[in-house]
């Protein structure tokens, strides 16, 4: 139920313009305005913001509000917002709204699956970098005719007198791909000494060349980035080599993900061999590092030479599809990682290829620390899971259990819900259609596995049956990939 104060900041957004407000309410005038998608009354609030920060996720609380259509409009509102009030102070010296910082971290933070979250974030990104440009162009030209706006006062004069108090710092999320490259490129050059700052705390790019995520790095504010998504690039170990160099002047850079970064490891010449020492030694170069994701295939039997000169333990590693040999993992299990590992992913490995044993002995040296393990699409039969199990209790600290995509039959899962009620932190479970909830059909001329949907439910109410027993209504087992949160080992 909603708040007197609520209710009567809902009336108080129906009408336009906003009367004279105390400052003591523009906090909860502003969540109104934008959940109700009231966007001009978001601008007008932003416009004369008293306080010098506004705090996007501090004011919103859970994301889970800003993913909606109307959202856009709103998030847009408070650019244009911010962009009115620097146009004014540029215009009119001494005018100082107070709003310094706007934080728009976290809106990036996108909810696996949700296919607004993917939608908003390059949006936000784009109508940044637009911003920051239009106000860097006004900027210029108020420098060039601020003779003619203010009579009796010389054009450098009042622009000293503007820029002296001028300018907000915006902390964001960036994300980039071919189209808003240039938009980004110009924003994050233009803007670094401009009015509106960009101030980057993770960059996602897709889909770029090595050189152009090269400039954005050069452009980019060391004391701010945190973490870097490079997806779909295909960078391979040159391309890689290029970029890792630049990384080393951000201390505060925690993360890296390198996704679907393609090299034959089959043909490694003697050149690629050096090449992944160099990127070796680049790694090493980063002191902050806490997670890293290779989502690259040029893994396969050279897990040691990569990791062997990092500086401090890994937090959270994902080796995806990465053909990992046996003797990687065994490397793995003897390193200085697994006592700090919070995340591990090993999707897209097939256990039957030897790699049984060594996981095993790997989550035996994790199991202190490991909250979120993933083992998706593992090619995981009833008799590895047996296997694993044992280990699998001894991680009581787990919250996330990933198994979606594997061989595993109704009684292997219900086995594996009722031993792993004992771990008292275990959230989420997912989990694949079991496999004796498919039936054959002919389809054109061929056999195909379809899911049998009566088999199917009967599954389903068996499992639901067995949690609703247990009393562990806060344990979720979902057939779905979507809709939760990858874990994020920041905020722990």
């Amino acid at each position: 139920m909603d708040s007197l104060l609520f209710l009567c900041a809902r009336r108080v957004v129906d009408h336009r313009p906003l009367p004279a407000l105390p400052a003591h309410l523009y906090p909860v005038l502003f969540q109104v305005a934008f959940l109700h998608g009231r966007a001009q009354v978001v601008r007008d609030l932003v416009t004369t913001w008293p306080f010098p920060v506004l705090n996007f996720q501090r004011l919103m609380g859970h994301r889970e509000l800003l993913w909606d259509f109307p959202c856009m409009f709103c998030i847009e509102a408070v650019i244009k917002g911010v962009v009115v009030q620097l146009r004014r102070e540029l215009e009119e010296p001494g005018r100082d709204s107070g709003l310094r910082v706007l934080d728009m971290t976290g809106l990036s933070d996108s909810v696996s699956g949700d296919t607004a979250a993917r939608s908003t974030v390059p949006f936000i990104s784009e109508a940044l970098a637009k911003a920051c440009v239009e106000v860097s162009k006004h900027q210029q030209e108020f420098q060039t005719h601020g003779s003619k706006w203010h009579k009796g006062c010389s054009g450098e004069a009042a622009s000293a007198v503007a820029l002296e108090t001028l300018g907000v710092d915006v902390h964001t999320d960036l994300f980039v791909k071919i189209r808003s490259y240039e938009i980004l490129r110009d924003a994050l050059q233009t803007g670094a000494t401009g009015p509106l700052r960009l101030k980057c705390r993770e960059l996602q790019a897709v889909a770029i060349s090595a050189s152009e995520i090269v400039t954005l790095l050069e452009s980019l504010d060391p004391s701010c980035l945190r973490r870097v998504d490079l997806v779909l690039n295909n960078l391979g170990l040159t391309g890689l080599s290029v970029i890792l160099p630049h990384l080393s002047r951000f201390p505060e850079l925690r993360s890296l993900k390198v996704q679907y970064s393609k090299v034959d490891v089959r043909h490694l010449t003697p050149e690629s061999a050096m090449t992944i020492r160099c990127v070796a030694r680049q790694l090493g170069m980063l002191p902050s590092l806490r997670e890293l994701n290779l989502g690259c295939n040029w893994l396969s039997g050279n897990l040691r030479q990569i990791l062997c000169e990092l500086q401090a333990p890994l937090e959270s590693l994902e080796l995806r599809s990465c053909s990992l040999l046996p003797t990687d993992l065994t490397f793995l299990s003897q390193s200085f990682h697994p006592a700090a590992l919070k995340k591990l992913d090993l999707s897209g490995h097939i256990m039957s290829q030897g790699l049984l044993e060594p996981l095993r002995l790997l989550l035996e040296e994790t199991s202190a620390s490991l909250l979120h393990l993933n083992l998706t699409s593992c090619y995981m039969a009833d008799s590895h899971l047996a296997v694993l199990l044992p280990t699998l209790l001894r991680c009581s600290r787990l919250r996330f259990l990933g198994l979606h995509g594997n061989s595993l039959s109704t009684a292997a899962l219900k086995g594996l819900l009722q031993k792993t009620l004992e771990l008292p932190d275990l959230h989420r479970v997912v989990y694949p259609t079991p496999k004796d909830c498919y039936k054959l059909e002919l389809w054109y001329s061929n056999l195909v596995a379809v899911q049998d949907e009566k088999l199917l439910a009967v599954s389903t109410a068996e499992i639901s049956q067995l949690l609703e027993n247990s009393g562990r209504t806060d344990v979720i087992w979902t057939s779905s990939i979507f809709g939760h949160r990858d874990l994020d080992y920041f905020s722990l």
